[in-house]
């Protein structure tokens, strides 16, 4: 899953970042409001994580922007703003949570999971969860099966299938592929994506009559459960 920062503390920034990659969330960090917005307008999330006194475009202003668009992406507010007026026009202007500094990482992620279960994803049957065909992947426990089979993926590798899970029958581009699964400043210049689509299809495909990951060579790749 993917997450937006947009938090001005660079040590902050830096610490939640790290701590998010590491629970297995990719994570686009911004130090500012209209960086903020401009990813948003460009990359699909399915979170944001922003504070409210943020440079060049408010916290409450880019809430505010991100509803007027009519995106649905859950947002999680982080402020050292403690008085009851700021959380409720917070949440008033469209924010889903409210978690005031200091704060402990451990009760961050527990916010960020709570609102990711509740978030209107396409996710079947619970929204922890995504099955397609005989493969389903647990979002929460970060596991998966095929067929009844338990399957041991690394956490690219599980980024990587949830990423093709959530855009089947697509043919996606390396740069798509580097953009959902690694940060968007990843540099395109390698071959990480065949590397990384080689890996997963040897564990999600080797054992299975059934292919679901076909090479377009010169275009890029295709997932198609059965």
């Amino acid at each position: 899953m993917r997450v937006l920062l947009v938090e001005d503390d660079k040590k902050i920034s830096d610490y939640l970042a790290q701590g998010l990659k590491e629970s297995g969330y990719i994570v686009d960090p911004c130090l500012d409001g209209e960086d903020g917005f401009y990813f948003l307008s460009t990359y699909t999330y399915d979170l944001v994580i922003l504070d409210l006194m943020l440079p060049k475009m408010d916290g409450f202003t880019l809430i505010q922007k991100i509803r007027d668009i009519d995106l649905k992406v859950p947002i999680l507010i982080l402020s050292a703003k403690r008085s009851v007026s700021d959380r409720i026009k917070g949440l008033q202007l469209g924010g889903d949570d409210y978690l005031t500094k200091p704060f402990s990482f451990g009760e961050l992620l527990a916010r960020v999971q709570a609102l990711l279960r509740r978030s209107t994803t396409n996710i079947i049957p619970s929204q922890n969860s995504i099955q397609l065909g005989n493969i389903t992947i647990d979002l929460i426990t970060k596991k998966v099966s095929r067929e009844g089979e338990t399957i041991e993926l690394q956490k690219k590798e599980f980024l990587l299938l949830e990423y093709f899970m959530r855009h089947p029958g697509c043919v996606l581009s390396k740069t798509q592929i580097l953009e959902g699964v690694w940060d968007s400043q990843f540099d395109p210049q390698t071959n990480v994506v065949d590397v990384l689509v080689f890996r997963l299809r040897n564990k999600i495909d080797k054992n299975f009559e059934k292919k679901t990951i076909s090479t377009l060579r010169g275009v890029g790749y295709i997932f198609e459960p059965n």
